[in-house]
């Protein structure tokens, strides 16, 4: 394969869980993927630069493809946490691309689910997305990061379970069988818990969120009421972008698909699979500056 200027497109999705890679030729055909770890700039500016590095590094290799050679492509890395010009310059000039775009990871979403059509995303992974598209243009709701906002994401829902839990081990509140379950998995020991939390990130209480999922479907009341009220929260972000009932709508992400049996019917009625997910939404916007080069 040859060599010359922009052979590769390179596309980047990073968040609180991991990191993903993918190197595609021109013509769009992926020669290699990777994963890697967590990759939220918020979180770990500097632990994100060092695992996207290494990440683009393994798939470069699975490809077979140089460095030297890679850092003539065109790249778009969509990334949690990016929430400044100063940050998005700041990823960029770290990494070896002459040809680089660094935005935070809602456009990566919306566009490799949506596939350039217009329509509503719910992408709601360890953080949330909610957004909405017509003719190009991008508008969105929340996307403030952990802290003060991700509302109905798994690291929200980990975060709220777990601090039940404590209220129940303190009498507060009535056990629940998840409540007990979280608990059992800190050996029973709510120091252990509350230890856990003090350098927890997003990833590490998205990872309770199919347990809550579960639950649910085992009828547990805590997970109902929790559920609901992530559900409710997406609800209210769709109609602050101007959703109406049977409008395109796209549930994605590790748990937004989880969602549907909690949303009302009449929201699902226009409900379109994923085109795609947010690497190969990356993979689209970095092919497309060849259009504007």
């Amino acid at each position: 394969m040859s060599d010359s200027a922009h052979s590769y497109i390179v596309g980047v999705d990073g968040g609180g869980t991991g990191c993903r890679v993918a190197i595609s030729a021109m013509n769009g055909a992926v020669l290699a993927r990777a994963e890697g770890a967590r990759a939220n700039v918020a979180s770990d500016a500097a632990l994100a630069v060092r695992n996207v590095l290494a990440t683009v590094a393994a798939a470069a290799q699975e490809a077979g493809i140089s460095m030297q050679a890679l850092a003539r492509a065109r790249a778009h890395l969509g990334l949690a946490g990016v929430q400044t010009p100063r940050d998005a310059v700041r990823i960029a000039s770290a990494m070896p691309f002459e040809h680089i775009v660094v935005t935070d990871d809602r456009p990566t979403a919306v566009t490799g689910a949506l596939g350039g059509r217009d329509g509503y995303l719910l992408s709601v992974g360890t953080g949330t997305i909610a957004a909405a598209t017509v003719g190009g243009r991008f508008r969105y709701v929340g996307g403030w990061g952990f802290y003060l906002s991700d509302q109905a994401s798994g690291a929200w829902l980990g975060r709220a379970a777990l601090e039940h839990v404590l209220l129940c081990h303190d009498g507060v509140f009535a056990h629940t069988t998840l409540t007990r379950q979280l608990l059992r998995s800190f050996d029973d020991d709510a120091n252990a818990l509350s230890s856990f939390s003090f350098s927890a990130k997003p990833g590490d209480y998205a990872a309770f969120a199919p347990v809550i999922f579960d639950a649910a479907r085992a009828d547990d009341a805590w997970a109902h009421e929790l559920i609901a009220q992530g559900a409710d929260h997406l609800v209210q972000s769709l109609r602050a972008l101007g959703f109406r009932a049977g409008d395109p709508l796209c549930l994605s992400g590790g748990v937004g698909p989880h969602y549907a049996d909690h949303l009302p019917p009449d929201h699902l009625s226009g409900r379109v699979p994923a085109a795609g997910n947010a690497l190969d939404g990356a993979l689209a916007l970095a092919k497309s500056q060849g259009a504007m080069t």
